[in-house]
């Protein structure tokens, strides 16, 4: 048994860090100490404050030989994982090829390192190395990175100069065909939810323009298919509300009724330039990024009982892109383009 003599200074010094004092450890020792001062037996206090006696010791031999500032000091002991030694090793050979599970880690951890380790443990290993659970995207096989970093560099940012000082109109234009059915998306659930999914195969195809630097958006829609009209359509409502006076470019891909003589013909026509991105190029398409949203926004995890309810949930959707939308479509809808430095194989 220690013993401690507390004068009332000492209990009034003691009692106001346990309510001041920011970290929790140091309130802890502190509310020992007062439960030292009030009499009460060992046992009784460590129940209380959930410590075993060799803590409750170490506390009081702390106090007894250093005061109170004793007690304030800190000292975690956090053993350095032999691991570690090998993490430049382990970081180049997972940036090469990633594992797939926890197990797998494990298994080329210990056939690499000799070092056997529990999932939990290589979980937060790999987690301290900055690795994250990740879903894998795509990129079309037959998309040319060089080509795509180039046209970026020499035709697209230069146009994008443009319209930001207000001299020119960019367009992202493409089509999005959205079909009648589920769309299974991510929910907070206690169990797993299942939701109808519609028969037959009706889609609501919509053309749309967005502006890259106001976000307003010009569309054509309907339930049959896009072709060559409907692209000259688009062009007529993109002069109507832009106006003669600026030059306007239209960023688009090679889809055939996009690049038809046609087309060409009447944008040469109204003075409107067509400039089509390179083949397989979907990350350089800034209203890719919008079908995203309204898919995510409300389509996934929703039944709609009627085509006519399917249409007018997407209109509604994409007619609050400036209000209801703006901010998260602001965020989203930024000038920054993924091009891919890897090559692919």
């Amino acid at each position: 048994m220690i013993n401690i003599e507390f004068t009332q200074e000492e209990i009034d010094n003691i009692r106001y860090e346990k309510f001041n004092h920011p970290h929790p450890r140091v309130q802890l020792k502190m509310d020992t100490l007062l439960l030292k001062s009030q009499g009460l037996k060992h046992k009784q206090i460590c129940e209380i404050n959930k410590i075993d006696g060799d803590t409750l010791t170490s506390y009081l031999k702390a106090y007894k030989n250093g005061g109170i500032e004793a007690l304030k000091v800190i000292n975690f002991y956090k053993p350095e994982s032999k691991l570690m030694e090998y993490q430049s090793t382990l970081e180049e050979e997972f940036k090469k090829n990633p594992p797939a599970t926890i197990k797998e880690a494990v298994s080329r951890i210990k056939e690499l390192t000799n070092i056997e380790r529990s999932d939990v443990q290589v979980g937060k290993f790999l987690k301290k190395m900055g690795l994250k659970r990740r879903k894998v995207g795509q990129i079309p096989a037959k998309a040319n990175v060089e080509k795509q970093a180039e046209f970026l560099k020499n035709e697209l940012e230069p146009r994008l100069n443009e319209a930001k000082e207000g001299k020119r109109q960019v367009f992202f234009i493409d089509a999005s065909h959205f079909v009648l059915a589920a769309f299974l998306g991510y929910l907070w659930s206690f169990t797993r939810i299942f939701i109808k999914s519609p028969s037959g195969r009706q889609r609501y195809n919509v053309l749309g323009a967005l502006n890259a630097i106001t976000l307003d958006l010009v569309t054509v829609t309907n339930d049959a298919y896009i072709n060559a009209l409907s692209v000259i359509e688009l062009m007529r409502r993109i002069i109507d509300k832009s106006g003669p006076l600026m030059p306007i470019t239209l960023v688009l891909d090679n889809a055939k009724y996009q690049k038809c003589a046609a087309v060409m013909e009447y944008a040469n026509e109204k003075g409107i330039e067509l400039l089509y991105l390179p083949t397989y190029s979907p990350n350089l398409n800034l209203i890719e990024r919008l079908w995203k949203f309204v898919k995510k926004d409300c389509l996934y995890c929703q039944y709609y009982d009627s085509f006519s309810k399917f249409k007018d949930s997407i209109n509604n959707c994409l007619s609050e892109i400036g209000n209801k939308h703006k901010e998260d479509i602001k965020s989203l809808m930024t000038l920054k383009f993924q091009i891919f430095k890897y090559p692919i194989s």
